[in-house]
């Protein structure tokens, strides 16, 4: 599936101090992995902790409605706070993160961390208000770790290859997903006090998964500076020796990706010159004077000569501020908007689970298989959904992923019966996801600039979410005052009303955020 990453070596090639965006996009000459090894490393802790978290995920509604004997609205109540509560974290987690300088993985190692801490006290919450605070504090982790965990994904891939690297990290994430409502049925089956079983393995695996991404995962300036950086051999390299060889020789101008950002840097014996250039060719003069090529122009400076890159001014430190301004461009607002809408109409798994139970009869025992067809399927969409959406446009896809959950309400109030209707729902239901979830965190990243990622994604998650949580409170009270029939047909017709606002507040043609804060 991936592609080896190999370099082509050019001679006397300069340093550079690119920017997050323009330093991913690979130079010509050279080809670069299809896949970050950052995101498969992500992709591997996520996997481990979706083994840990689904294995809850897929016995919680039947241990809390059959096991504790919740009424839908007190259901919703928790179902609401535990795909919800992780909003009021979320922007706090992503600014914590831009402002540390690099500090996305332990920012996002906290958070999992935390969500580890709280699968063991399921254990002894068996009210209602105790279960809805391990379960806020679960999710609070959630938010601390998902818009880091996002922005070293997007910080880590070039913007042509975006999409696909979401994609294959949620194809690795929704392989937890897979496996952890297996591992859940087995137990169910294996044990007595199967979901006391289930709940303390379930710790065990996520405890694994911390221990993964502190061993393997780099911080964000490493994720940067590793995209940034090619092999000891390959272009872009300087050797000491190289650099001691060429003083004296002339200053040189270094492409900057198409992007217009990230000049590079050369010092010679006299006046050390900053040459940035689109024409994608370098030039060497021995004059002590360089001419750049493209339009991107000419900056002079002055030193001693000591051999060394001038190194640009630091950026400004990241703020709350800043991370709020965000929303005052026009492309992030809209997609920002849209993911709310749409989110107010999307029915949470564990409902659509009790209802696919309820229409089907399906016993307790195999309740805990019922999220594999959604991340069966999941699995097998992420990464050609991915693609697609790297090709033909992301909002497309975005909002097509919103018509197949429309498909599949639908079917679930349609007279249809027997296995064929259930797995035609899952599917249905996995295919919503792996065009929903990656791609919309694909294109919100193409809107907001580097410095700034984490905070913006986690913008865009807070409203999603937010709107996920009205809407499980919502079905939940329209489940016990009229019944899960009428409950899911006012979902079905505002999705469809919200997926219509969504397609006229398509946002504009994305264009290549600047990377500064200005």
């Amino acid at each position: 599936m991936y592609v080896a990453d190999s370099r082509a070596v050019a001679p006397e090639a300069p340093a550079t101090t690119p920017s997050a965006d323009s330093a991913a996009r690979p130079r010509a000459g050279r080809r670069r992995a299809a896949v970050a090894p950052t995101v498969l490393a992500l992709g591997t802790v996520s996997l481990i902790t979706d083994v840990s978290s689904e294995m809850v995920t897929a016995v919680l509604p039947l241990y809390l409605v059959a096991g504790l004997g919740l009424s839908p609205l007190g259901f919703g109540l928790l179902d609401g706070i535990y795909n919800g509560f992780s909003a009021l974290v979320r922007l706090v987690g992503g600014h914590l993160a831009d402002r540390g300088g690099g500090r996305h993985k332990w920012v996002a190692g906290a958070g999992y961390a935390l969500s580890a801490a709280c699968k063991p006290l399921l254990l002894v919450a068996q009210t209602l208000t105790p279960i809805g605070l391990v379960l806020a504090a679960d999710r609070t982790g959630k938010g601390l770790r998902t818009a880091p965990r996002d922005a070293l994904i997007s910080l880590s891939s070039t913007p042509e290859n975006r999409g696909r690297a979401f994609g294959v990290h949620r194809a690795m994430d929704t392989a937890g997903a897979l496996l952890g409502p297996l591992v859940a049925f087995l137990i169910l089956r294996a044990t007595v006090d199967g979901y006391d079983a289930v709940f303390m393995v379930s710790f065990c695996v996520a405890v694994v998964g911390v221990l993964v991404l502190v061993l393997f995962v780099p911080g964000g300036a490493a994720t940067q500076a590793g995209a940034a950086r090619p092999s000891d051999t390959g272009a872009g390299a300087v050797r000491p020796s190289d650099t001691g060889a060429r003083a004296g020789s002339g200053a040189m101008s270094e492409p900057a990706s198409g992007s217009g950002s990230g000049p590079a840097y050369n010092s010679s014996s006299g006046a050390g010159a900053v040459y940035s250039s689109e024409a994608g060719a370098e030039s060497e003069s021995g004059a002590g004077a360089g001419t750049a090529s493209g339009a991107a122009g000419l900056e002079c400076a002055t030193g001693a000569d000591t051999g060394a890159p001038a190194r640009p001014a630091p950026a400004p430190r990241p703020t709350l501020r800043a991370a709020l301004a965000l929303l005052h461009r026009p492309e992030l607002r809209r997609i920002a908007v849209c993911a709310l809408l749409l989110g107010l109409a999307t029915v949470s798994d564990s409902f659509v689970f009790l209802l696919l139970q309820r229409r089907l009869g399906v016993p307790d025992r195999w309740f805990a298989l019922l999220p594999l067809g959604t991340a069966a399927a999941f699995l097998l969409l992420a990464v050609p959904l991915g693609r697609l959406a790297d090709r033909t446009g992301r909002w497309r896809v975005f909002v097509g992923g919103h018509g197949a959950l429309l498909l599949a309400y639908a079917l679930l109030l349609s007279s249809w019966q027997g296995t064929a209707a259930a797995c035609a729902v899952l599917l249905l239901h996995g295919g919503f996801y792996a065009a929903t979830d990656g791609v919309l965190m694909a294109a919100a990243s193409d809107s907001v600039p580097s410095e700034l990622r984490s905070s913006g994604l986690a913008l865009v998650q807070t409203g999603q979410a937010l709107a996920r949580f009205v809407c499980s409170l919502g079905f939940g009270a329209a489940w016990t005052a009229w019944g899960d029939r009428t409950a899911l047909t006012a979902s079905a017709l505002l999705l469809a009303l919200c997926a219509v606002l969504a397609l006229g507040l398509r946002p504009l043609r994305p264009s290549v955020p600047s990377e500064g804060l200005a």
